[in-house]
C-alpha cells in the first residue's frame, strides 16, 4: 500500500515536472531509475519515503482530515437528499401532467367519434319522425368518465 501511495504522488509531480524538466539530459533515464527504486524489496524506496515524509504529515493532519470527511459526509447526504426530492417532484408532475394531457385528449376523441356516430342515425331519425316513427336510446351518453364512456345506439320504435 505504501508503494502505491508514493507512486500516485509520483504520477502526479510527474504531470508538472515533465514540461519543465524533459530537456535535461538523462531525464527519462533518472525517472525510470527512480521507479525502479521505489519497487525493489531491496533499497524499499517507497517505504522510505512513506515513513519519512508522507506518513508524519498524514498524522499531524489526522483530525483536520477526519473533519473535512465528516463534512462532505454530511454535504454529500444533504445534496442527495435535495436532488432525490426535486427529481421525484419532476418525475410525479410528469406523471400527473401526462395523465391529464391523456385523459383530455382521449376524452376528446371519445367524443369526436361518438358524434360521428351519432350522426347518421340523428339523420334517420329525423326521417323516421316524419313518418311516426320515434326514436328511443339503448344507452345514455356519459361524458362525465371517459373510461366508462358508453356511445348511444338508438333503436327505432314504431308508434302504434
Amino acid at each position: 500500500m505504501m508503494y502505491w501511495i508514493i507512486f500516485a504522488l509520483f504520477t502526479t509531480a510527474e504531470v508538472i515536472t515533465d514540461i519543465f524538466l524533459c530537456w535535461l539530459p538523462f531525464y527519462y533515464e533518472l525517472k525510470i531509475a527512480f521507479v525502479v527504486w521505489l519497487l525493489s524489496p531491496y533499497t524499499k524506496g517507497s517505504s522510505v519515503l512513506y515513513r519519512k515524509f508522507v506518513h508524519p504529515t498524514l498524522s499531524s493532519k489526522e483530525k483536520d482530515i477526519d473533519e473535512y470527511l465528516c463534512q462532505a459526509k454530511d454535504k454529500s447526504y444533504d445534496t442527495l437528499m435535495h436532488f432525490g426530492r426535486k427529481g421525484l417532484n419532476v418525475a410525479a408532475t410528469a406523471a400527473v401532467m401526462a395523465a391529464t394531457k391523456g385523459q383530455g385528449v382521449l376524452s376528446e376523441r371519445l367524443r369526436s367519434f361518438s358524434m360521428q356516430d351519432l350522426s347518421p342515425f340523428q339523420a334517420e331519425g329525423q326521417a323516421q319522425n316524419a313518418s311516426s316513427v320515434t326514436t328511443q336510446p339503448a344507452a345514455v351518453l356519459n361524458f362525465s368518465n371517459p373510461f366508462h364512456h358508453i356511445v348511444c345506439v338508438c333503436q327505432p320504435f314504431i308508434n302504434t
